[in-house]
């Protein structure tokens, strides 16, 4: 059976950082473990409640990607066991699917987006100005609609509790110089465009996802974080997706649509959810990481 995380406590290792959904540890050697807990945000708000399981399903799923896509680019993973840096006496079933050992990296700091379809806060950009991160594209798109081809559309990472903003190419050159900025955004669309090729071939479009890349000693580009999650990602069915509506789902705009029938500011605190929209939620990873991955949740 899944297990369930909202907070890692690990006694003895440094805390350094205690994001939306991981929390990071310091480790010897310039490494770094990194868990997945069951936390879930929505709107860049942290849910008081978790999704039992998520963190596990979340964690495999990024660890099936950095293989499949490491021939496009080197990723943070170590291959080191996590069981051998938990502190004595913790319970290593909790941790194993959850956790991995990675290279301590400089993060660059912009969200890397990669869009196929106008959905999201894109499709509200397109609504007002006709373009998403200054990308000029053509009238009369539908919402969902599949783009004329894959396009990069770069936002700022925020804070917790704060919320990411849209930005141009020019303003990720000016943040972390052009031939940094190039490299993001050819290796955010090779990435993207090989999975959703793959994801196709399972039945899911990959409507559009967040990356996370960092530089390391030598000012190498490598992948990091986590990759083309049900919480990083938009899944779609295939067989059910249309252009004119937001589709169906296999990730937490499931959440997303329950959140935006209430009435809430999407500031913190976030309200609770229902058990039922919880349960679906669960399900909804479920089903992306066996589809995907092949892999049945309890493996």
């Amino acid at each position: 059976m899944p297990t369930t995380l909202s907070q890692s406590d690990l006694p003895g290792l440094q805390l350094i950082h205690r994001g939306k959904v991981r929390d990071v540890y310091a480790l010897p050697g310039n490494e770094l473990l990194i868990v997945a807990s069951d936390r879930l945000s929505a709107f860049d708000v942290v849910l008081p409640d978790p999704i039992p399981g998520k963190g596990e399903m979340l964690c495999q799923i990024s660890n099936f990607w950095f293989a499949k896509t490491a021939h496009l680019m080197p990723n943070h993973l170590t291959g080191r066991d996590v069981a051998g840096v938990l502190p004595a006496g913790t319970d290593v079933a909790l941790y194993a699917k959850r956790a991995v050992v990675t290279k301590k990296l400089k993060p660059v700091p912009i969200e890397a987006i990669a869009r196929g379809y106008l959905i999201g806060s894109g499709w509200k950009d397109y609504q007002r100005t006709g373009r998403v991160s200054g990308i000029h594209l053509p009238d009369g798109l539908r919402q969902a609609e599949r783009l004329p081809a894959p396009i990069f559309t770069p936002s700022t990472k925020a804070a917790v509790g704060a919320h990411d903003e849209n930005i141009d190419f020019d303003a990720v050159v000016a943040t972390i110089g052009a031939d940094l900025a190039e490299q993001v955004r050819a290796a955010t669309l090779s990435i993207y465009q090989y999975a959703a090729d793959y994801a196709a071939q399972r039945g899911i479009l990959i409507a559009d996802t967040k990356l996370e890349f960092g530089t390391d000693e030598n000012g190498r580009l490598l992948v990091m974080d986590e990759m083309l999650t049900p919480d990083s990602s938009r899944f779609w069915p295939a067989d059910t997706y249309h252009a004119g509506s937001s589709p169906p789902s296999y990730d937490k705009q499931f959440v997303r649509d329950y959140l935006e029938t209430l009435d809430w500011n999407k500031t913190a605190p976030g309200p609770h959810v229902p058990a039922a929209i919880i349960e679906a939620t669960r399900a909804k990873y479920a089903e992306a990481l066996q589809r995907l991955a092949g892999i049945e949740v309890g493996e």
